[in-house]
């Protein structure tokens, strides 16, 4: 067994090639081998929001704190909050992040496959998170 203390691993920014605004990345955990899974908690200031993405294996989000959207290619975006589980099938194309006047955190869980557990796109233009385009 491995415990890891709260706040014994260090904060990331992050990257501005993932996200738009102000993110902070808090890992939990990275499995070792053969186990192929990691998650972090996400912290979004407002207005802030991953680039359009997509993961090989799907991913699991638990929101914990604030008030959040996301969206999943051609849908709506949908409201999520505290308590809130999200499935993202693999492949799917989707971004999420904190409301416009609101951060958001949640809990971010998925598997890697040869090695990488996402595979970023382009960003989320602005008409498109604040839900005036396709």
């Amino acid at each position: 067994m491995e415990l890891k203390r709260a706040g014994s691993q260090p904060s990331q920014k992050g990257p501005a090639d993932w996200f738009t605004g102000t993110v902070r990345i808090d890992p939990l955990n990275t499995a070792k081998d053969p186990a192929r899974h990691s998650c972090a908690a996400v912290t979004f200031e407002r207005g802030a929001r991953t680039n359009w993405h997509t993961h090989p294996l799907g991913q699991t989000l638990i929101v914990t704190a604030g008030c959040g959207w996301t969206q999943c290619e051609g849908e709506a975006i949908v409201e999520i909050r505290p308590g809130d589980v999200i499935w993202c099938p693999p492949g799917h194309k989707h971004w999420h992040g904190a409301t416009s006047t609101t951060a958001m955190t949640h809990i971010a869980i998925q598997e890697a496959l040869d090695g990488s557990p996402v595979d970023w796109l382009e960003p989320v233009t602005d008409a498109q998170y604040l839900g005036s385009a396709a």
